[in-house]
């Protein structure tokens, strides 16, 4: 290996140093002194409920766990948004998993803790997964109730769904195993099954110091609205349970039940690790976004036995498109190609760029596998399409429209990984998050805003001098480079995967070696859920 490699490989290690750093301090929520009080109730923490619940918690795919990240600092923080949410196995059923986190703030829900709910909802309807609820939570943050509450896609939309996943035949079951207040209320009672833990579990429209002032009642919350309040009198509630312990295992017995799923029918071979040493792709992908490098490297390290099978080879060289498996599932790879490369015409094109060519090819092969039902996996290190006067006249509008559309109209599942950069409209065309990927997370090394840094630090320095020209002012030398310097590194945080994970533009951010695991959940989750019929509607030719 050569000093590149090794220069690489000692930056990546560190990055991923950092990233489980952050990860074991987002995953304590409200810290270790809020679990004591948990334990010392009697509760389980969210954590260790998910991981009681599971077949086997090292499988868990996380979503969503830098959630609210950096966000909500004059209110004290929100680890994780508050809820943790992922994909496991219970009693051998792959289901989504949603457990509100008391420790962050009772379980209030933030704006970001809203939007975190649905993008389970959301995981658990695209791929017709039956999903649980573990809900211990004081409603709605109302400091932030106007961020929260009255829209669309707020508080609001969870109960919609909770309806609309009845209706598809989607099994919703809750446990609630603490505080059930207002509005929340509806999404255990709206599940399929609602079970209670006794005397810390309960469930009201209104606790009791609300209705003592709304109605002049006295009733403590025990009586308005516990375990057997609840299981014994109004039947709100279907059973009531003596610890979370117990109520868990009972959840485990439903699953232990659930008729089996009919299946998309995703070819599944027996897995096999790549040939490659999967460990060098520390070396082998740079650190530094500008260096070239064979994107090859990196998908013969991630498929199994390292064979992957490309489609038009030598046509379109900037994007990668090819055939191989990941833990046995067949998968359809669409990767951006890092170093300059020839055309046959003498042509030469930059890495991770996306030329007129590379656009048709990527689109062919995206329909080629909706037409065979073959997962698809986009990798991004790109920086855009191509741009100036030949490729204009050459029609890069035309044939980049073409690829968007074969990918917006795909049926068959689209997993996004962003490797390094995805900047601007390369980002759509990759499958970005506006385009429906069944799961979405980043490399630590990932870098995701409309453009590069350099350029748009440049860009926005222009705009700030004319506008402080239009008023009149002189600006030096040495105070253009110092908003310059403010500007980069504004601009430059912007770009981090951390602040896309906090803001749940991704589902999250994971150590390269984790990408196969991630693909194969994703396509055994996908795979609940038949194929409608592929139709690209009108494309440009």
């Amino acid at each position: 290996m050569n000093i590149a490699f090794n220069k690489n490989e000692d930056e990546y290690k560190q990055m991923i140093y950092r990233l489980h750093e952050r990860a074991k301090k987002v995953k304590l929520g409200g810290g270790e002194k809020k679990i004591a009080a948990q334990h010392a109730k009697g509760k389980l923490s969210a954590r260790e409920r998910i991981d009681y619940l599971l077949d086997d918690p090292n499988d868990f795919v996380e979503i969503g766990l830098f959630a609210g990240e950096g966000m909500y600092i004059a209110q004290g923080g929100c680890p994780s948004g508050g809820v943790v949410t992922g994909i496991g196995k219970v009693q051998g059923r792959t289901c989504v998993l949603v457990a509100n986190d008391a420790t962050v703030k009772a379980g209030a829900w933030f704006p970001i803790t809203a939007k975190k709910n649905l993008r389970a909802q959301e995981v658990s309807m695209e791929n017709q997964l039956p999903i649980i609820y573990l809900v211990d939570s004081a409603g709605v943050y109302l400091p932030m109730q106007d961020e929260i509450f009255p829209d669309k896609e707020h508080f609001g939309r969870q109960f919609r769904n909770n309806a609309k996943m009845s209706a598809m035949g989607i099994v919703q079951i809750a446990a609630i195993m603490g505080s059930c207040v207002a509005g929340g209320a509806y999404l255990p009672i709206m599940s399929d099954e609602a079970m209670i833990v006794d005397q810390t579990g309960s469930i009201f429209l209104a606790g009791s110091y609300l209705v003592k002032a709304a109605i002049g009642e006295s009733v403590d919350n025990e009586t308005l609205g516990g375990a057997t309040t609840h299981c014994e009198i109004s039947g709100v509630t279907d059973n009531k349970y003596d610890s979370d312990e117990d109520c868990l295992d009972a959840i485990k017995r439903i699953f232990d039940k659930i008729g089996q799923p009919q299946v998309a029918g995703f070819d599944r071979a027996a897995a096999q690790t790549p040939k490659l040493d999967e460990e060098e792709l520390y070396g082998v992908f740079p650190t530094d976004r500008v260096k070239p490098y064979d994107m090859r490297e990196v998908i013969e390290r991630l498929v199994d036995g390292s064979e992957f099978d490309e489609y038009k080879k030598d046509y379109g060289q900037t994007l990668l498109c090819g055939h191989a498996r990941i833990e046995g599932w067949a998968v359809g790879i669409v990767a951006n190609q890092r170093k300059m490369v020839k055309t046959k015409k003498g042509e030469m094109q930059m890495g991770g760029v996306i030329y007129s060519d590379s656009a048709d090819k990527a689109a062919r092969f995206i329909m080629n596998c909706n037409q065979r039902k073959i997962p698809l996996v986009f990798l991004h290190d790109v920086s855009g399409f191509m741009v100036g006067s030949k490729a204009e006249h050459g029609g890069i509008i035309k044939d980049g429209a073409k690829m968007v559309n074969a990918m917006a109209n795909s049926v068959v599942p689209k997993f996004t990984f962003i490797l390094g950069n995805s900047y601007g409209a390369g980002n759509y065309a990759m499958c970005g998050k506006a385009y429906d990927p069944r799961l979405i997370y980043a490399w630590p090394s990932a870098q995701m805003a409309v453009m590069s840094g350099a350029a748009a630090s440049n860009t926005l320095l222009q705009i700030k001098m004319a506008s402080m020209k239009g008023k009149g002012e002189e600006v030096s030398e040495e105070s253009k480079a110092e908003f310059l310097k403010e500007i980069t590194a504004q601009y430059n945080e912007q770009l981090s995967p951390y602040y896309a994970a906090a803001r749940l533009w991704i589902d999250g951010i994971i150590d390269p070696l984790d990408t196969r695991r991630v693909i194969s959940t994703g396509i055994e989750a996908a795979n609940h859920a038949p194929l409608d019929k592929f139709n690209v509607g009108v494309i440009q030719t």
